[in-house]
């Protein structure tokens, strides 16, 4: 990670805030040292991510360290981008060096599968078959906190289509159909707001691989459950521009 390099990117961010209005509730959710997880919604913008993490800098002055997906790399020179900015491919060893070394972790749990769901299942969680995450979080002994957007799945319209998820399934890549302001990309000018949670510590692991995957389940739950109810009190009707 090159923090100098990163802190430039803050007023292009700064752009995007103010083109979205965003928002964060609950920035004094974030510790001030140690190991965290913030746990996100992930949309198709995806930029909405920066945005908090732009926040949380400004706030407390920490650089949270991102899980990005392997596709990242197959455009020429954006995942050493990415690397610079403080990403990092996502996988359990990396995840839990960083939380070991007292890092600040975000991710999002439904990875790039949630982000190219249709805009007929917005404001969805599609956390299910994704606990790692949870089990990340007992390993390392790790608070979660939890940051909602819903309204991310507003900036584009995601339409349905059995080629996004064929593409998806057979080469783990993004091809979709979307589009933002009429038949532009260019996103619409939706109003952001993070909501976080206050810190919900894991339980403390057991000993027994079958209580572990009881411990997991269960805390899995925990956090769907409390991401699906940030959400669904959070959600007011867009009503911008189409």
């Amino acid at each position: 990670m090159d923090e100098e390099f990163a802190i430039k990117f803050l007023p292009l961010i700064a752009v995007l805030r103010s083109y979205h209005s965003h928002e964060v509730y609950g920035l004094d959710n974030i510790p001030a040292k140690g190991p965290a997880i913030i746990a996100t919604n992930h949309s198709l913008a995806t930029y909405d991510i920066m945005l908090l993490m732009a926040a949380v800098y400004l706030s407390n002055g920490r650089i949270p360290r991102s899980l990005i997906d392997r596709a990242f790399y197959v455009v020429p020179g954006l995942g050493e981008l990415m690397e610079r900015l403080g990403c990092i491919i996502g996988n359990p060893d990396n995840a839990s060096t960083l939380l070991e070394n007292g890092e600040l972790l975000y991710l999002a749990p439904g990875g790039m599968s949630e982000s190219l769901r249709p805009s007929t299942e917005r404001y969805q969680v599609k956390w299910n078959r994704r606990k790692g995450f949870a089990r990340l979080a007992i390993e390392t002994q790790s608070p979660v906190i939890l940051a909602a957007c819903p309204h991310a799945d507003d900036i584009f319209k995601v339409y349905d289509n059995g080629l996004t998820k064929w593409f998806y399934q057979q080469f783990r890549l993004p091809f979709f159909l979307a589009r933002g302001l009429g038949p532009t990309m260019i996103p619409r000018p939706v109003k952001l707001e993070h909501f976080l949670s206050k810190p919900i510590y894991p339980p403390k692991m057991a000993s027994d691989p079958a209580a572990v995957k009881r411990q997991v389940y269960h805390f899995h739950k925990k956090l769907t459950q409390k991401m699906t109810e940030m959400i669904s009190q959070s959600v007011v009707p867009y009503k911008g521009p189409l």
